[in-house]
Protein backbone atom coordinates (compact mmCIF):
# COMPACT_ATOMS: atom_id res chain seq x y z
CA UNK A 1 0.00 0.00 0.00
CA UNK A 2 1.24 3.31 -1.36
CA UNK A 3 0.61 6.13 1.49
CA UNK A 4 1.45 9.53 1.05
CA UNK A 5 0.73 12.34 4.20
CA UNK A 6 1.07 15.82 4.84
CA UNK A 7 0.98 17.17 8.60
CA UNK A 8 1.61 20.46 9.88
CA UNK A 9 3.21 21.26 13.41
CA UNK A 10 3.15 24.58 15.35
CA UNK A 11 6.03 24.20 18.25
CA UNK A 12 5.62 26.67 21.22
CA UNK A 13 8.33 27.77 23.20
CA UNK A 14 7.83 30.33 26.17
CA UNK A 15 3.93 30.97 25.03
CA UNK A 16 3.57 32.62 21.86
CA UNK A 17 6.91 34.74 22.02
CA UNK A 18 9.14 31.78 20.37
CA UNK A 19 6.83 30.33 17.74
CA UNK A 20 7.85 27.28 14.93
CA UNK A 21 5.49 26.24 12.16
CA UNK A 22 6.47 22.85 10.39
CA UNK A 23 4.90 21.47 7.27
CA UNK A 24 6.58 18.22 6.72
CA UNK A 25 5.89 15.55 4.12
CA UNK A 26 6.07 11.24 3.77
CA UNK A 27 5.78 9.08 1.04
CA UNK A 28 5.50 5.47 2.20
CA UNK A 29 6.24 6.27 5.69
CA UNK A 30 9.43 7.93 4.36
CA UNK A 31 9.76 11.89 4.68
CA UNK A 32 10.57 13.49 1.64
CA UNK A 33 9.80 17.03 2.40
CA UNK A 34 9.27 19.63 5.25
CA UNK A 35 9.01 23.65 5.22
CA UNK A 36 10.17 24.76 8.68
CA UNK A 37 9.66 28.64 9.94
CA UNK A 38 13.01 28.90 11.28
CA UNK A 39 15.37 28.34 7.75
CA UNK A 40 12.35 30.09 5.47
CA UNK A 41 11.81 27.45 2.47
CA UNK A 42 11.37 23.67 2.31
CA UNK A 43 14.24 21.34 2.50
CA UNK A 44 14.29 17.82 0.98
CA UNK A 45 15.75 14.74 2.21
CA UNK A 46 15.24 12.50 -1.33
CA UNK A 47 15.80 12.97 -4.57
CA UNK A 48 11.66 12.91 -5.29
CA UNK A 49 11.84 16.04 -2.56
CA UNK A 50 14.61 18.10 -4.26
CA UNK A 51 11.95 18.34 -7.01
CA UNK A 52 9.06 19.66 -5.20
CA UNK A 53 11.35 21.83 -3.20
CA UNK A 54 12.89 23.46 -6.35
CA UNK A 55 8.60 23.83 -7.67
CA UNK A 56 7.43 24.82 -4.10
CA UNK A 57 10.33 27.37 -3.56
CA UNK A 58 10.25 29.18 -6.61
CA UNK A 59 6.11 30.09 -6.31
CA UNK A 60 6.79 33.49 -4.55
CA UNK A 61 3.21 34.29 -3.34
CA UNK A 62 2.65 30.83 -1.75
CA UNK A 63 5.92 30.98 0.08
CA UNK A 64 5.24 34.35 1.80
CA UNK A 65 2.25 32.52 2.80
CA UNK A 66 3.89 29.84 4.47
CA UNK A 67 6.38 31.97 6.44
CA UNK A 68 3.24 33.88 7.53
CA UNK A 69 1.90 30.64 9.11
CA UNK A 70 3.56 31.29 12.69
CA UNK A 71 1.13 34.36 12.68
CA UNK A 72 -1.89 33.49 11.54
CA UNK A 73 -2.36 29.69 11.97
CA UNK A 74 0.35 29.32 15.10
CA UNK A 75 -0.32 32.08 17.12
CA UNK A 76 -4.03 32.53 16.17
CA UNK A 77 -5.01 29.21 17.10
CA UNK A 78 -2.35 29.06 20.39
CA UNK A 79 -5.49 28.46 22.83
CA UNK A 80 -6.60 25.99 20.30
CA UNK A 81 -3.39 24.31 20.33
CA UNK A 82 -2.74 24.13 24.38
CA UNK A 83 -4.90 22.89 27.40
Amino acid sequence: VLQEMAKAECHFTNGTEEVRYMQRYFYNRLQFLMFDSDVGHFVEFTPYGEKWAQAANSLLQWMEQRRTAVDWYCRNNYKVFTP
